[in-house]
Parts: structure tokens; C-alpha cells; sequence
């Protein structure tokens, strides 16, 4: 069964390079350099499943990718307060099972990338499938059980899970036959499957995310329980025509396609690009990339995340597409749409290949100088999204909220998380910095 909820989760996934970028992009989900000598990740997300209330119990599938490149181990604290149990360890990409043991936070200190663990802690120090290649990544799911009474417990006729969440993705799901009555961060109310109600969220702020979600019993159980299969029907509410029933419903936190834009000095009108996303679909072998309307792409490359292999990229026209007779689904191509198309190995059923593709684009419209500032306007379709400023640029506006960060070189970095399903149009305006004189 872990087995199978694994390839599930890498089904759910879907819904759920670089050389000449190497020199501009940080290593995915660090600000350390290549020299970094501490344990390194990205992508975390958690699902809790909530047993029954009387056990204060939760089950945990944490996926989580190990980012320091040449790391052969990942250690994954125990919080303190829970007591673990029931742990197994999968290879996100094959599904297989990993070795792992449980250590002291003194033999944590032992690894080099873990000098700085804590002594009063336990981990679990998890073999990884192979080493993490450079640039690359080591994805894997942790299945647990903790007990914390602290964190779930009985208040009156209701159930309480009330625990601070550091991991910024977050599902939460009830146990069979609770009806939600209370969540105090905005999350996506959705169905499992087998009727149980769940709650997911992303948190982009840089803090935790004081959780405290309430139930009642009340809700169906068995078959009645059940949601019925979201549709294709667009909301007859829109101005526009917008999103179908099914995307609104797709878990968004779950979402694990991002990208992020480095822009080029805004009289280039350029900017380069990485995107990273999961492909699970059984026979799936190539990416297809249409380019939207007003952009040019050059330049683009990718490899596979999980291995470090290098991959074919080549740029076609509609017409050669549809020639070649190869389909880009619903979306609109005419014999003079650009479209990045790159091919890889089949995946397998019950796996998943990670991809970075990588590439730049030209768009006048979207990125410009405007006399003295630097403007860039581009909507952004994506859960998670950030644009790096130019060398020697400072912000001064944006219109849609994004937590900011200054990068070592002294760049600026805006990281937009969207929640909804829709779209969101990125507006950002930067002038040149001053010369500051020296004290």
C-alpha cells in the first residue's frame, strides 16, 4: 500500500541545462554557493493524514529534495515532542525504498554537511538512490506516524490539529466522517478521493504558519462520500473565459512546476529562464514548450535532475510540428509559433523524471526601459514564481505582493506564491542604484 500511495503521489505530481546560466542561478533551494558545506533542500511538501482522534496520532508523507551536490545521505529531524514511528523511505523517482536508520543528533554532527545538527534531536538519516549530481537533486517521500497530543487532540465534541507548520506547502486530511468547521489560514478546501475533507495551503512568507484546524463529525462516509469527478465546465460567472472546473480543484500547493526569470539589462529586452517540473505520466518523452505571442526563445537546454543527464533541445515551428506530426494539445499554435521541443527517456509506470529547462527570451512589450526605468510585465501561470532584477537595479515597485530578498552578488529576488488558481499579472518597475561614497 506505501508503495502504491507513493506512485500516487507522483501521479498527483503532475497536477503536480544550464551551463550558460550556471554562472547567474544559485543552486535550487539554497542561497550557498557551490562550495556549500551544509545540507541543502527544496520543494518540501507534507501531507498529514489524521488517525483516529483518541491515538493523537497523524501519518506524514514529506517529500522533500536533497540539493547539495555529492551528498549520499539526507537527515530529516524528529520534532521534539513526537514520538515516531512506522517510517519507510521511497526514491521519488523510481518509487523504490531507501535505506535509512534513526541517529542521535551527536552521530548527525559526524556527516560534514551536518555540523550543525541539533544534539538534542533524533533524525532520519536516509541513504539516497545516488549521490546528488551538480546542479541536480535528490527527491524523496518520508512516510512516518507521529503521536503528540500536544499537536492533535479532543476539544469537547470537536477535534483539534493545532501545530505551527515551517514546510511552506501543507495538506491536512480529516479522518473519515469529519466535517471541517474552522481553519484560520486561508487554505483550498478540497475531496479526497474516498470522501475524506482536506485542507492545503502555501505559506511564501517567511515564517510559520500557526495552523489550527477544527472538526465535528457530520460528514458522509463510504461510497456516498465520494466527490464526483470535477469537469471541463468554465465558471459562468467570469468576465472571461476562465479556468475549468477541474483546474480550479487541482491541489495548487501540490503543484510542483516553478520557474524563475533572471533578467538581462532591460535595453536587451531579454531575460533568461529556468523551469522545473515533475513529469509522471506512464509513456511520457518529451517536453513541448509553445511560446506565447510577442517572445522569441533562444538558447535552450535541459537536463534531467534526478541524474544530472543532459538532454536534446531543438526549436520548431507549428508547421514543422504539425508536419512532424507531433501534438501540443489545446493549446493554439499557428505555422509560425515557436515551440522548445525536448526529448526524453519514456517514464516508467510508478516513476517520475525531474527536468530543468532552461532558456531566453526576447519580449519587447513585456520587458522595456521606460526612460529611467526598467519595466517588466508579464503574466505568470505557475503556483510558484520569482524574478531576479539585473545587476546594479533596485525595486520600486511591484504589483503583486512578493517576498524580497537581497542574493549575495546584490541582486534582487521577488518570490511570488499563488494560491489560486488563475493567473497572475506580474508588474515590477526598478530604477539604477546611486553611487554610494564610501564612509
Amino acid at each position: 500500500m506505501r508503495k502504491a500511495f507513493v506512485r500516487t503521489l507522483a501521479g498527483a505530481a503532475l497536477l503536480l541545462g544550464a551551463v550558460a546560466l550556471h554562472a547567474q542561478q544559485a543552486p535550487s533551494g539554497a542561497d550557498a554557493g557551490p562550495s556549500a558545506t551544509r545540507q541543502t533542500e527544496t520543494d518540501a511538501y507534507t501531507r498529514y493524514e489524521l488517525l483516529a482522534p483518541d491515538t493523537a496520532s497523524f501519518k506524514i508523507y514529506y517529500e522533500i529534495t536533497a540539493t547539495t551536490a555529492g551528498a549520499k545521505y539526507f537527515f530529516n529531524p524528529i520534532r521534539k515532542g513526537s514520538v515516531a514511528s512506522d517510517e519507510s523511505v521511497y526514491d521519488a523517482m523510481t518509487g523504490e525504498p531507501l535505506h535509512f536508520e534513526v541517529v542521535s543528533g551527536a552521530d548527525a554532527r559526524r556527516d560534514p554537511l551536518m555540523t550543525g545538527a541539533d544534539a538534542s534531536m533524533d533524525y532520519i538519516k536516509v541513504t539516497l538512490a545516488r549521490p546528488v549530481p551538480p546542479e541536480g537533486q535528490g527527491r524523496m517521500i518520508i512516510v512516518k506516524t507521529y503521536k503528540d497530543a500536544k499537536s492533535y487532540y479532543r476539544d469537547g465534541d470537536a477535534i483539534v490539529f493545532n501545530r505551527p507548520l515551517g514546510i511552506k506547502r501543507n495538506k491536512v486530511v480529516l479522518p473519515a466522517g469529519y466535517e471541517l468547521v474552522g481553519c484560520n489560514v486561508p487554505s483550498q478546501v478540497l475531496t479526497e478521493p474516498d470522501g475524506r475533507v482536506s485542507i492545503s495551503f502555501m505559506n511564501g512568507s517567511g515564517g510559520e504558519a500557526p495552523l489550527i484546524v477544527k472538526a465535528k463529525l457530520g460528514a458522509q462516509t463510504g461510497a456516498g462520500a465520494a466527490p464526483r469527478a470535477s469537469t471541463s465546465a468554465r465558471s459562468w460567472e467570469a468576465p472571461f473565459e476562465g479556468e475549468t472546473e477541474r483546474q480550479r480543484l487541482s491541489e495548487r500547493a501540490h503543484q510542483d512546476r516553478d520557474i524563475v526569470y533572471f533578467l538581462n539589462q532591460p535595453d536587451t529586452h531579454s531575460f533568461s529562464l529556468y523551469h522545473d517540473y515533475t513529469e509522471s505520466r506512464p509513456g511520457a518523452d518529451k517536453y513541448l514548450n509553445v511560446v506565447r505571442e510577442g517572445s522569441t526563445v533562444s538558447n535552450p537546454s535541459a537536463y534531467i535532475l534526478d541524474t544530472g543527464d543532459k538532454l536534446q533541445s531543438r526549436i520548431m515551428t507549428g508547421a514543422e510540428l504539425a508536419a512532424a506530426k507531433i501534438s501540443v494539445g489545446n493549446e493554439p499554435v499557428t505555422p509560425t509559433t515557436q515551440v522548445v521541443v525536448i526529448p526524453f527517456p519514456p517514464v516508467k509506470k510508478g516513476q517520475s523524471t525531474r527536468l530543468r529547462i532552461s532558456e531566453t527570451y526576447t519580449a519587447p512589450v513585456s520587458y522595456r526601459l521606460d526612460r529611467d526605468e526598467l519595466v517588466f510585465d508579464r503574466s505568470f501561470g505557475r503556483s510558484r514564481n520569482a524574478v531576479v532584477l539585473p545587476a546594479g537595479w533596485y525595486l520600486t515597485a511591484s504589483a503583486i505582493p512578493a517576498t524580497v530578498k537581497q542574493l549575495p552578488d546584490g541582486r534582487i529576488r521577488l518570490d511570488f506564491w499563488n494560491g489560486r488558481p488563475d493567473s497572475i499579472d506580474v508588474l515590477i518597475k526598478a530604477k539604477r542604484r546611486a553611487a554610494v561614497a564610501e564612509k
